[in-house]
């Protein structure tokens, strides 16, 4: 597997950062990117796209407000592409009428059906699955094959888990009621909560850090955290405790989420925006994701990293995504009237 410090070792500059505004945004020649992926993962790509397109790219990266950012600056604004990390955010962005719908042979080969959007106005990068990570001596996995299984009272007590209002949260929230309904998601979620260790609280690693340390357990995870907690010395350990469950695999298949990008409503240089799209869908970026961020790449037939690989071929969902992502205020409607996070 690519460590961090070499995926930031193949990029040969960094991306030039766009100034709001700037006149450069309308030269030719140019793509415009705003996105919330963290830079280690994104410049190599996006250096390997200019390398072999001759396209300079310039970048923003934001943690949050690319969506109010884009309705700030309206027409004017210099972004081509958003590449972000969740459904629920693309199909945010487009029922905010910020992006556009392209129409590509490309995108339609090297991208299934289930990970695009069905009118062509968002596009899935890859995708992460997000199992459970129990500690390895002191869980029974055999007890734990559905998410539904996380609200039975043998687990009281055993749970650690970010704040349910957490996009990653609320799509395996919106997966239920995309499965269950909200009523049955509602009973669901009240037992999740009977049944955490503490407050929802931090990010991912926090959690497989939690069963480690024994405050819990069971944690919730994205499967490209682990990969990463294996490449840091100080956190191996936590991620050396834990072992992935990938639950309903007799049903519908672990819960799946993707990184997508779209074009956005007033792409300036929209030639190269689909360029680069199309770009990153095609076998060498994709290889470079798998590679670089143990995710899955969306694209068939591509390799995934060796530590991907040792996950065994789980099955995934095949709900769509988009149906989820239409559940996903209900998830936060559900996450507050069971005060999920106090």
């Amino acid at each position: 597997m690519v460590s961090r410090t070499r995926m930031l070792g193949i990029a040969a500059a960094t991306c030039a950062t766009l100034a709001a505004g700037s006149t450069a945004a309308l030269a030719s020649g140019e793509v415009n990117v705003y996105t919330d992926r963290q830079p280690f993962l994104i410049d190599p790509l996006l250096e390997a796209f200019t390398a072999e397109s001759g396209t300079k790219v310039n970048v923003v990266y934001a943690k949050s407000g690319i969506e109010e950012r884009l309705k700030a600056e309206g027409k004017n604004s210099p972004a081509d592409v958003v590449m972000t990390v969740d459904v629920g955010r693309l199909a945010d962005m487009q029922r905010e009428g910020l992006t556009q719908a392209v129409s590509s042979p490309v995108l339609a080969a090297n991208i299934p059906a289930e990970f695009r959007g069905s009118d062509g106005h968002w596009y899935g990068q890859t995708f992460r699955a997000r199992p459970l990570a129990v500690h390895k001596d002191r869980v029974d996995a055999s007890k734990l094959t559905s998410y539904l299984d996380l609200a039975k009272p043998e687990w009281k007590g055993a749970i650690c888990i970010r704040p349910g209002d957490n996009d990653y949260n609320l799509g395996l929230i919106a997966s239920v009621i995309a499965h269950e309904g909200e009523t049955k998601a509602k009973e669901w979620l009240r037992g999740v909560k009977a049944n955490l260790a503490r407050k929802p609280q931090g990010n991912d690693r926090a959690q497989v850090k939690g069963v480690q340390e024994g405050a819990c357990d069971i944690a919730i995870v994205n499967t490209y955290y682990i990969g990463a907690m294996m490449e840091d010395p100080e956190q191996r350990p936590a991620a050396e405790a834990v072992k992935l469950v990938f639950p309903d695999q007799a049903t519908y298949g672990a819960h799946i989420n993707v990184s997508g990008a779209v074009v956005t409503a007033n792409a300036p240089n929209r030639d190269n925006a689909v360029k680069l799209l199309e770009f990153l869908s095609a076998d060498k970026a994709q290889e470079m994701y798998a590679k670089g961020n143990t995710e899955y790449p969306v694209k068939p037939g591509v390799e995934r990293a060796d530590l991907v690989k040792s996950w065994g071929e789980p099955k995934f969902d095949s709900a769509s995504l988009e149906a989820v992502a239409k559940h996903k205020a209900a998830a936060l409607r559900l996450v507050n009237e069971v005060a999920f996070n106090d």
